[in-house]
């Protein structure tokens, strides 16, 4: 099927089965859709596997998928043996050499509710002719959002590492899954009486170092990629194992797909479930999903777990698009087997979306605090990981030009990982010539003065200090919890004041006439006298927070910190030669100029000595200096990372007592890591840290006896 075709019957299609009104409601499949929904579903996996460029979100793929596989059960003599529910996908490519798999990877059936769950349930309880209050346990386990990938051990070595392929034969790979840490190059398979072994797994990039390797390349000039998945799956294709090494890739190891002994005989089935034979994968040293999996005696248990397990999608590192359900006992799977397409023993359960497809309706400018101009892309509102998404950043002139981005375009709408919304494309096939190019502005959309774009740079800037947008995202910043943290004072306050003309400037907040406010609708004596004792609090604020407050380019909570520890006064700063600021570890140049050309605006300096006279501290307080650590500290000079659930403190206290006993606080395992303080429920930090073998692993008792 032609490329424009098949987009324009998706469109047709996709509107038969939401309906009108998008709700799924729509018409039930007919006879002559048949070989339409054929054609498109192979177009759009040919797209997605092969040529890596997606032209529908995956839910949408869903909704098509179930169409065809309603119409197959209601019409069984229409089936053919190509259709799409009677293979599974392919993603091979000729640049790799293609093995067979000893076990077909199959696909997985979908589902999306407790309903779904029972319904599968049922049929699982059928086909096993169980009673409905027979005793059935089940294995749930994250479904890993990266590149799937098959590994072969012959008498505890690994002897070969391929891709899922099209699920008999994929991509071999081996040098590549050997270049991954978290795969054991030899194991005791043996020991299980195993010669021969084939595991199934998922290659991925951890959220955090994900967000790092774009920072890279986009430092480099190299084009950033989408998602984790797209640079996990990229980097297993990699011709030089050194590559995918730099990708710094885990591999989760989730099932034990194939186990004989030197005679070819069975060896899986005597592990007895599905759950005990991962755990054993996990004594051998493979990464398994840990903590994320959970043996369930019921269906509601499991629909329960997925529910957990998706509200707590967001702060997971990694990223997961749902949860695979499985039944735990071997004996029960193999008596079940599989459909051509997917095995019967076991169901997807798919999170709410993370990807959409929508319409960029209008691009509109928003100015902030240092007066960068932002564009946000106006869309059609969409259903997007549990919200409706109506606005999404654009970044900045490059990012639109670079993807080519047009008023009327389609595109593809992602919120994975970060709860922000991002515009991962355009999709250009669906263009019909009404899309009109994004028009830059030449002037600020708040105050309409000229705008300009610093060289080296890609943002463009309005530099009116007295821009009425900027006055306002300075105002909030000053505000806001991390700054002066003045309670009552919020931006529907701020707005309300500067209609009155009571507050033009951040000097004008300490300056406020409450005897008229009082008279404002909505306003009390109590709540008055509130808002005075929150701002004379904020008088007495430390240097760190006060400069945090100030909206200085690129000074945040740390480098805001790093200063306050070595200034007297605020007002020194205007005086301190680029020397000064290097000499401070971890403060580079950017830094340095950002502080000196705010200084040397008359206005800044003006604003500083106002504040001073209005009684607002500009001084170093004891919350600003250095602690001073005994070199006899426990934990003098080292580096310290908390995980898991702590039970006695939280964790920020935690870190205060690292800090106060010399430690110096980190957010990953690394070879620079010391120790590891593990706390209840502690995961894949906690075995990185025991798999490198240098690092010092406490409790949270073992470390609170050593700082109190």
């Amino acid at each position: 099927m032609l490329k424009s075709s098949a987009l324009s019957k998706t469109k047709e299609v996709l509107a038969k089965a939401e309906g009108p009104r998008g709700n799924g409601a729509g018409t039930p499949p007919s006879t002559d859709e048949y070989e339409d929904l054929i054609a498109i579903l192979k177009f759009h996996e040919h797209q997605y596997y092969v040529l890596d460029d997606p032209q529908i979100s995956d839910r949408e793929y869903d909704v098509i998928y179930k169409r065809l596989e309603a119409l197959e059960a209601t019409n069984p003599l229409l089936v053919r043996s190509d259709s799409p529910t009677q293979r599974v996908g392919s993603d091979l490519t000729t640049n790799l050499e293609a093995v067979e798999h000893l076990v077909p990877m199959l696909s997985l059936a979908n589902s999306y509710n407790l309903e779904d769950l029972q319904d599968w349930e049922g049929t699982v309880r059928r086909y096993l002719n169980m009673e409905a209050d027979e005793p059935l346990a089940f294995a749930v386990e994250p479904k890993y959002d990266g590149g799937s990938v098959a590994l072969v051990y012959e008498n505890d070595y690994l002897m070969r590492g391929a891709t899922r392929g099209n699920g008999a034969e994929g991509e071999e790979i081996t040098n590549n899954m050997r270049a991954l840490p978290t795969i054991p190059l030899k194991t005791a398979f043996s020991s299980l009486g195993m010669d021969r072994v084939e595991l199934r797994g998922e290659a991925l990039i951890r959220k955090d170092r994900f967000a790092k390797i774009n920072e890279q390349r986009e430092a480099d000039g190299q084009q950033v990629f989408a998602n984790p998945r797209n640079a996990a799956t990229g980097a297993l294709r990699m011709k030089n194992p050194k590559e995918t090494s730099d990708r710094k890739l885990d591999a989760f190891i989730y099932s034990l797909g194939f186990g004989v002994d030197k005679d070819g005989n069975d060896q899986v089935q005597k592990l007895g479930s599905h759950f005990a034979a991962v755990e054993k994968l996990g004594e051998l040293g493979f990464l398994i999903p840990g903590q994320y999996m959970k043996r369930c005696d019921s269906i509601e248990e499991v629909a329960k777990f997925c529910a957990e397990m998706e509200e707590q999608r967001p702060t997971l590192a990694y990223e997961l698009d749902g949860m695979v359900v499985k039944v735990d006992d071997l004996a029960l799977q193999a008596r079940l087997g599989s459909t051509a397409h997917h095995p019967r023993w076991a169901i997807a359960y798919k999170f709410a979306a993370q990807q959409a497809t929508s319409t960029l309706l209008n691009v509109d400018y928003q100015v902030g605090k240092i007066g960068s101009v932002t564009p946000v892309a106006r869309i059609e509102p969409v259903a997007l990981a549990g919200v409706t998404v109506s606005n999404v950043s654009l970044h900045n002139e490059d990012f639109i030009r670079d993807k080519d981005i047009r008023i009327g375009d389609r595109v593809l709408v992602e919120r994975a990982g970060d709860v922000i919304p991002y515009i991962v494309k355009s999709l250009p096939d669906y263009r019909d010539g009404s899309q009109q190019p994004v028009e830059w502005p030449s002037h600020c959309p708040e105050c309409s003065e000229p705008i300009v774009r610093p060289e080296g740079e890609a943002r463009w800037l309005c530099v009116n200090n007295d821009c009425p947008a900027q006055v306002m995202a300075r105002l909030i910043q000053h505000v806001s919890k991390d700054a002066m943290d003045i309670d009552g004072l919020g931006e529907k306050q701020l707005a309300r004041f500067r209609e009155n003309g009571w507050i033009q400037t951040i000097p004008d907040i300490y300056r406020l006439p409450y005897d008229e406010i009082l008279a404002l609708e909505g306003f009390k004596e109590k709540s008055i006298e509130n808002l005075r004792l929150a701002i004379d609090q904020a008088k007495e604020k430390s240097l760190q927070r006060l400069l945090v407050s100030l909206s200085i380019h690129h000074i945040g909570k740390k480098a805001s910190k790093m200063l306050a520890e070595q200034v007297e006064d605020i007002r020194d700063l205007a005086d301190w030669p680029e020397e000064r600021f290097l000499s401070i570890h971890g403060m580079g140049k950017t830094v340095a100029d950002n502080v000196s050309a705010w200084f040397a605006n008359s206005h800044n300096h003006n604003m500083i000595e106002q504040l001073a006279q209005l009684g607002v501290n500009t001084k170093q307080t004891e919350e600003d200096k250095p602690l001073a650590v005994d070199e006899s500290a426990p934990f003098f000079g080292k580096t310290i990372l908390f995980t898991g659930t702590l039970s006695e403190i939280g964790r920020k206290e935690a870190q205060g007592l690292a800090e106060a006993a010399g430690a110096r606080n980190v957010s990953g395992v690394s070879s620079k890591l010391d120790i590891l303080v593990a706390g209840e429920k502690a995961g894949s930090k906690l075995k990185k840290a025991e798999a490198l073998g240098t690092v010092k692993v406490m409790s949270e008792g073992e470390f609170l006896a050593l700082v109190r």
